[in-house]
């Protein structure tokens, strides 16, 4: 009796710790818009977006000008410049030809004043590094869609985890308190002399299975709980959250092709990848062709600081051509039609290890399909055995273990079934995933 009493203070304690903490409800629909806000690799994927994207908009200076001004102020004894200053500063004299002080002149100040434009007109090699760029930042934009639903359908597991966690407390709850009736008709038995010490001693034995199998249950609850938490970003210190919508406990088949669909966002991102790649092979043939580029300036001269009177401008046009870099751009071009066969390989690989996934996980659904049912039919027949054996343990037919052997085979086959129910609805949601 000593034993049975601190099994019971034990089991109690067990359950006070366990849920001695706030508890939220939550829905499905509740953690899918959480998710969508708050969680951390989603916000990680629109990050890499909009760096695709600002790469993107620096190529804008394309077709942009590029606008420049500085101020300069000097002050020199160099003849060379010297003259220079003065003659933009517009006030030269006959006196400033004098050989004597051409070679030796005096400190000369100058401040100048400049803004400069440069404006590109044909770069080809900079027209299909923009459309590389461009399609960068699509295929970042579709792995971005592509991780939303990613986080949805693990969002959905984490959900149903955590249901599945919460029966399974329910479940061995419910086998406690059969243990628990179980002992004291046993231990009464024993009072009377009718069980031998050993019965009660099994008993026991059970009690305490179950007692464990309690606390790593209501561990297990709180596991789901924190993965959960984690997914929606949100601190769950001294929190544990609880389903509002109850676990399913039958399945609903579904036909679903088993072909993998060239539109999904992960392998049209491959693609864009691939083009991105292509675009820059591209631009590295066309490394080799001229560029024109138009500039021109406007510059302001005095002998005072941000002084303007005297003025001038320029303007021009340059054609230049690389005609020979050392082989670098020999060198570029073939690294860059390397990457871009890489990166077909790569769209051509991920697309056949799609398909192969897809076919296993095809065929893992209608396996859970035929566990679900040989689950559910051996948890009938574990219920009725025990019912038998219950009946007849009553009239003194059964044996001690045989009753404790079935109560147990029942509660085993229960989380079996509910177990096998995760696993199918999991995996149909997988399946859709993978040929969404």
């Amino acid at each position: 009796m000593k034993q049975y009493f601190f099994i019971l203070i034990g089991i109690v304690f067990t359950s006070v710790g366990a849920y001695s903490q706030d508890t939220l409800m939550v829905s499905k629909k509740e953690i899918q818009e959480k998710a969508a806000a708050g969680n951390l690799q989603l916000k990680l994927a629109e990050k890499d977006y909009l760096s695709a994207k600002a790469d993107y908009q620096q190529s804008n200076a394309l077709f942009l000008p590029n606008l420049t001004a500085s101020h300069t102020a000097l002050s020199t004894t160099n003849p060379l410049m010297a003259f220079g200053s003065k003659l933009n500063q517009e006030i030269l004299t006959a006196s400033d030809f004098n050989p004597a002080l051409l070679n030796d002149p005096k400190k000369t100040q100058n401040f100048a004043t400049v803004i400069s434009v440069q404006q590109p007109l044909l770069n080809a090699d900079g027209l299909y590094e923009r459309k590389a760029a461009y399609a960068k930042m699509g295929a970042y934009e579709l792995q971005s869609e592509r991780t939303k639903e990613y986080i949805q359908l693990e969002t959905n597991k984490a959900y149903m985890q955590l249901q599945l966690a919460y029966q399974a407390v329910t479940v061995l709850k419910k086998a406690e308190t059969t243990a628990m009736a179980n002992l004291k008709v046993i231990t009464n038995y024993f009072n009377q002399g009718l069980v031998q010490k050993t019965d009660v001693l099994n008993v026991q034995i059970r009690v305490n299975d179950v007692s464990n199998q309690l606390h790593y249950a209501q561990s297990n609850v709180q596991n789901a709980s924190d993965y959960l938490g984690f997914l929606l970003n949100e601190d769950l210190k001294n929190k544990v959250y609880k389903p509002a919508e109850p676990i399913e406990n039958t399945i609903t088949p579904i036909a679903v092709t088993a072909q993998v669909s060239e539109n999904r966002k992960d392998i049209q991102a491959m693609k864009q990848t691939e083009t991105a790649y292509q675009k820059m092979y591209v631009s590295s043939k066309m490394n080799f062709l001229p560029r024109l580029n138009a500039f021109g300036s406007y510059e302001l001269y005095d002998q005072s600081l941000f002084g303007t009177k005297a003025k001038g401008y320029t303007v021009g046009a340059q054609l230049s051509w690389n005609v020979f870099d050392g082989s670098k751009s020999i060198g570029k071009m073939a690294k860059a039609k390397a990457d871009y066969q890489k990166a077909t390989l790569e769209t051509e690989q991920y697309k056949k290890k799609s398909q192969l996934e897809l076919n296993q996980t095809h065929r893992q659904l209608g396996d859970a399909e035929n566990k679900v049912s040989l689950a559910q039919l051996a948890f009938e027949q574990a219920q009725e055995a025990y019912r038998i054996r219950q009946n007849r343990f009553a009239q003194g037919l059964e044996k001690t273990t045989d009753l404790l052997q079935s109560e147990t085979q029942m509660v085993q086959k229960e989380l079996e079934h509910l177990q096998a129910v995760f696993e199918y609805n999991f995996t149909k949601q997988y399946l859709q995933f993978l040929t969404n």
